[in-house]
């Protein structure tokens, strides 16, 4: 399981380099760079199978990978719009720390059992961390429909990490996730004939969406898939959270923003809440070697 955490946890922290590739960027419509993200990366994993003769969703359940890659797509509008609506801090709390939540409950369901003491306990600490690392001086604004949008987006990507862990795990994660995000490119195609693309033929912007595109959508959910054969869904959902560290710690280091004695708190106990989860397997034994 080792080996499934740490590919989780190197996916997370490629999609914690999208907000610093974003600002290094023109400006542009997140809509827009969302929606590009997932056309280049989807379509550069389907080239990589297509070179490989590997091509085949044959004995692959369509339904599954429909709603996978409608999940993902999903994700895009969703998240952009709760944080326009609600502003960036409120917004991204919401969404990236509800998706862990979903994705428990989602569980229990699902599989019939509660999660264990180990998950819940890491997933507190790293959800209290991650409200605490986005307080910011921006005035909190209560909007009901960004909030709902925001809820949406978690939803949506703990559905795709639960459909997505059945499907890489019977089937090759590369088939499956050039698949998904090529479909969900297609779905988020319209959105590239209304907004203006001219910010990705500038230099700056073209590399910024060649980064997002190729490593933080192509190689990252590539490692994520790779790693979820290995560990349940809501282990996974909350190993997610590496991304938010990621991207405060490139945001201090590279874009000059402030350390506060809240976020550095807070980023404390989010990085408590993954190193415990990441040794989930040792500390359950050792309880079971303490009982007996």
């Amino acid at each position: 399981m080792r080996y499934s955490v740490l590919l989780v946890l190197f996916g997370a922290i490629l999609w914690g380099t999208t907000g610093t590739a974003q600002a290094l960027a023109p400006e542009s419509s997140p809509l827009v760079v969302g929606a590009l993200r997932l056309l280049i990366g989807g379509g550069s994993l389907i080239l990589l199978i297509v070179i490989q003769n590997r091509l085949s969703i044959k004995g692959i359940p369509k339904k599954a990978l429909l709603i996978s890659a409608l999940a993902m797509a999903l994700y895009q509008p969703f998240f952009f719009s709760g944080v326009d609506l609600t502003g960036v801090a409120i917004g991204t709390v919401v969404a990236i720390c509800s998706a862990p939540v979903f994705a428990g409950i989602m569980e229990g369901f699902i599989h019939k059992r509660l999660p264990d003491r180990v998950w819940v306990v890491s997933t507190v600490l790293a959800l209290i961390g991650c409200v605490l690392l986005f307080q910011s001086g921006e005035e909190v604004t209560f909007d009901l429909l960004g909030m709902v949008f925001s809820l949406l987006a978690g939803l949506a990507f703990a559905i795709y990490t639960f459909v997505s862990k059945d499907l890489v795990t019977n089937y090759p994660p590369d088939v499956v996730v050039a698949v998904v995000f090529s479909t969900a490119a297609v779905f988020l195609l319209p959105i590239l004939f209304i907004y203006d693309l001219s910010f990705a033929f500038q230099l700056s912007g073209a590399i910024s969406m060649l980064h997002l595109g190729l490593i933080a959508t192509a190689v990252a959910y590539l490692l994520f898939a790779r790693g979820l054969k290995g560990v349940p869904a809501s282990m996974a959902v909350t190993l997610a959270l590496a991304e938010p560290v990621t991207a405060f710690l490139l945001g201090i280091l590279l874009l000059g923003e402030p350390l506060t004695v809240l976020s550095g708190f807070g980023l404390f106990l989010l990085v408590v809440g993954l190193v415990l989860l990441a040794n989930k397997p040792k500390i359950l034994s050792r309880i079971e070697a303490k009982k007996q």
